[in-house]
């Protein structure tokens, strides 16, 4: 069983939505907090009242799609306390519309922080964990469009399912790392559906250098309109997340699915590929995609 109080938790994303709820959950459960966020307004707000509320806790403005800024994030918190045992990667953005639309913007802004954001926390602080020979534990925030493909959602799924392949694939190579030792680093993947979170104004965050001089196309518009409406639907708080999450740490375990109700539709997306079928619209044919509770 992972014990938490008196550790060091490192939090991307943190100045709302899910990484905000891991930083006050972290504090409840009296970990040390190191927390980033590209929104420096933001993450002044939340580190402001988990000090308030006697946390001890620092904030690193971080654009986790900088290999460099994440480094420094990473010594940051190693100044400020010494190790790091625990670490969310968890910022994410994204974007929707037909495939064709999207912009090569769209790609780099979207890739940048949910896949190379998550790439370079493991580059970065797998090592340092490994190096403390004291149980460790990484979680990598991916979504059930990770687990899925919903039309006019492509380059988040793709980003989603990227970052579900190189979990899956931390999870072995972490084995193989550890083989005889003990095994004291795991790690975990989180595959949220709908919360009400600030993913659906994402573009907020959207550098100055990334964003699109067209305006949005028919298909970027109804699917931006999709999203609010699914967020807002969401019967799971982020909060509820941060409590599942945290129990799964605990236990070590890897698969972290937040709303089993879309595992038949998992299911029926792997026996299409199985039975060589074409790809099944998940939000067509299972509502529960829509309303996963």
């Amino acid at each position: 069983m992972f014990e938490f109080a008196g550790k060091v938790a490192v939090i991307t994303g943190a100045g709302s939505g899910f990484g905000r709820a891991f930083a006050h959950k972290g504090a409840a459960l009296g970990m040390k907090l190191v927390l980033a966020d590209v929104n420096a307004a933001e993450l002044a707000q939340t580190v402001d009242a988990l000090r308030a509320a006697g946390a001890d806790a620092i904030g690193v403005p971080t654009d986790v799609s900088n290999g460099a800024q994440v480094e420094a994030l990473a010594q940051a918190a190693l100044a400020a306390f010494g190790k790091v045992h625990v670490l969310f990667n968890n910022a994410g953005v994204g974007t929707g519309g037909f495939l064709w639309e999207s912009s090569e913007n769209d790609w780099s802004w979207v890739f940048g922080v949910n896949v190379m954001g998550v790439a370079h926390g493991v580059r970065v602080f797998a090592p340092i964990m490994l190096a403390q020979n004291e149980p460790a534990h990484i979680v990598n925030t991916a979504s059930v469009a990770g687990l899925l493909a919903p039309p006019a959602m492509g380059i988040y799924n793709a980003s989603k399912h990227a970052v579900v392949a190189l979990t899956e694939t931390l999870y072995h190579d972490l084995k193989l790392a550890q083989a005889g030792t003990g095994g004291e680093v795991g790690c975990s993947l989180l595959c949220p559906a709908f919360v009400p979170t600030g993913i659906a104004d994402a573009e907020r965050a959207r550098p100055d250098g990334l964003r699109n001089a067209s305006r949005p196309t028919r298909s970027q518009i109804a699917a931006g309109k999709q999203l609010q409406r699914a967020v807002q639907s969401g019967k799971l708080t982020a909060a509820d997340v941060a409590e599942i999450a945290f129990e799964a740490i605990a236990t070590r375990r890897f698969y972290i699915i937040t709303h089993p109700g879309i595992m038949a539709t998992v299911k029926l997306r792997h026996e299409d590929i199985e039975q060589l079928r074409e790809p099944s619209d998940p939000m067509s044919l299972k509502p529960e995609v829509k309303n996963a509770e």
